[in-house]
């Protein structure tokens, strides 16, 4: 890779910088290779997010250097609130944060240039760059003064769940997302104290997904309801594949039946619009690499069933993917060698996605919600762990096997 960059040259063009393009850049850029970050949208910008930061996101944040950055303008919660049909409630120990994805893409990005990496925006990619061989080169991308085309060693698409990229890219196995969230912020100083935890709530009349609040600080709590339809669930046959759901009657169906959330939007302020955005889950849906191109993040589908939490895992898979490259430029490893690396690290992951489908089942079957919080109110160890699914100590889709359930009786 070259030691020298025009502004249409780099070592690596990475296109989207959310957390899992900013981390992979600010990777690749503290290792002295010229990286190009680039987004469609100007930042700080707005992401329709829950904006929990769970163990996986801390540990992230930490190999980042910007833990205590974001820490800094984050909310503190160290429960999860489970909130069963029946409005029984167990609180589940752990070690999080809440901060809005305008504020924490900003701090990852910010990062990455101070790493040494450039940023641009708006430039938003239209397609691949590739040699006679077929083999991507950089990247056609079109910004505030037209088309423009920039040259690469390597191209990283971090680019999120919506398909176009993908497609565009040869890269999207399926168009089709694995589920959908809707949410809004709400500022309501007359909940504060009595919301801490991270509420996340199951109820038949969520149709298969379950709702959430999350206090963020200064009297504002991010409110929304999510559906995670699984993957063995998705097919990709045009309009035959969407569920009939409105997702709108879901979000207003969670304001009815929790009582928080009633009162948040019957008393609070909505700040913006509620907003909502496509889930990608299970580390499938799409091709991870090509001659000359590595995808990362949302748009390999790092967002996990069950919980809809995917920010630890793309940054994770974007740091996973720079050493990738790293390991390339060192070795002089040939593209296939790189790729190779890259996708047995994925591989090395996947089985804990498939856990968490496994677990997806309470989202189906609300009941086992209240069966779960029922016991884990009488059982230290039960809820114990549950706790280590948190930390990604414990197995999830054990918590929902039938030797679980056993475990579930008898602990």
């Amino acid at each position: 890779m070259s030691a020298t960059a025009t502004s249409n040259h780099c070592d690596v063009l990475v296109i989207g910088a959310g957390p899992a393009g900013s981390a992979c850049a600010q990777w690749l850029a503290r290792h002295g290779l010229d990286v190009l970050l680039a987004d469609k949208e100007p930042f700080p910008r707005d992401k329709t997010c829950g904006d929990g930061l769970i163990p996986d996101s801390l540990a992230a944040l930490r190999r980042l250097g910007v833990y205590d950055e974001v820490m800094a303008v984050a909310q503190p919660v160290s429960y999860v609130g489970c909130i069963g049909p029946r409005g029984g409630r167990v609180d589940v120990p752990g070690t999080m944060a809440v901060l809005p994805r305008r504020q924490l893409d900003d701090i990852l990005c910010r990062a990455a240039q101070r790493a040494g990496a450039r940023f641009e925006a708006p430039l938003r990619f239209d397609e691949p760059l590739r040699d006679t061989g077929g083999r991507v080169i950089g990247a056609r991308c079109t910004g505030a003064a037209g088309p423009r085309d920039i040259q690469a060693r390597w191209l990283v698409l971090a680019t999120g769940a919506p398909p176009q990229a993908m497609l565009a890219a040869g890269l999207c196995e399926r168009r089709q997302p694995t589920g959908v969230a809707l949410r809004g912020y709400v500022h309501h100083p007359g909940m504060v104290g009595r919301i801490t935890a991270l509420e996340v709530v199951w109820h038949p009349r969520l149709k298969g997904g379950y709702g959430w609040i999350f206090p963020c600080g200064q009297g504002v709590f991010n409110i929304g309801a999510g559906v995670v339809q699984g993957r063995t669930k998705v097919r990709d046959d045009g309009p035959a594949a969407k569920r009939d759901l409105n997702l709108r009657q879901v979000f207003n169906a969670f304001a009815e039946c929790y009582p928080h959330a009633a009162e948040l939007m019957a008393g609070g302020t909505l700040q913006g619009e509620i907003k909502g955005a496509p889930l990608r889950c299970g580390l499938s849906g799409a091709r991870s690499s090509a001659d000359g191109m590595l995808a990362t993040g949302e748009a390999i589908g790092t967002t996990y069933d069950f919980s809809g939490e995917g920010i630890g895992k793309a940054m994770e898979t974007g740091i996973l993917a720079a050493e990738a490259l790293l390991a390339g430029r060192a070795e002089g490893l040939a593209d296939a060698a790189v790729r190779g690396h890259y996708d047995a690290a994925l591989a090395r992951l996947k089985p804990r996605f498939d856990l968490y489908e496994k677990a997806n089942r309470v989202n189906q079957y609300p009941w086992l919600a209240d069966l779960l919080i029922w016991r884990a109110r009488r059982s230290p160890r039960l809820l114990q762990r549950m706790s280590g699914v948190l930390n990604e100590t414990s197995n999830p889709g054990n918590l929902l096997s039938f030797k679980g359930f056993s475990r579930v009786f008898l602990e």
